[in-house]
């Protein structure tokens, strides 16, 4: 997958490539009302089962995107998508915090912008 687009992290010694993608925007979206609102949700969970829920839903989503985009691209090679139950029983809570900040990395590359400015006579002032 395109290295400024993802971020690997590794469930039960398998690397996976979290990448955010427009269907996964559209869930985030569906689930917490927007990017924007996906820090506050994560920071406000009522109870610690409840943070681990969304961090292990958001893992899951983002991580079957890269799956889900090579599914698409070979047809005759399809690989099994992730399950929220395999993330809860390859993890552990202290690797899920570590993988915050993967998930932090990959949204940010996910939503960023490269503007170039180019060059234009019609936008020269004449001197």
């Amino acid at each position: 997958m395109d290295n400024e687009r993802s971020t690997m992290i590794n469930i039960g010694g398998q690397d996976y490539e979290l990448i955010l993608t427009t269907k996964a925007t559209k869930e985030i979206a569906g689930r917490y009302g927007g990017l924007e609102n996906l820090g506050e949700k994560l920071m406000k969970s009522e109870n610690f089962e409840m943070a681990l829920d969304e961090i292990v839903w958001l893992i899951t989503l983002m991580a079957n995107q890269s799956l889900l985009i090579y599914n698409l691209k070979h047809p005759e090679d399809q690989k099994t998508l992730l399950s929220q139950e395999a993330v809860e029983l390859l993890t552990s809570p202290l690797e899920l915090a570590s993988y915050k900040e993967a998930l932090t990395e990959a949204m940010f590359k996910g939503t960023k912008r490269n503007i170039v400015s180019e060059e234009d006579s019609k936008n020269l002032q004449a001197e």
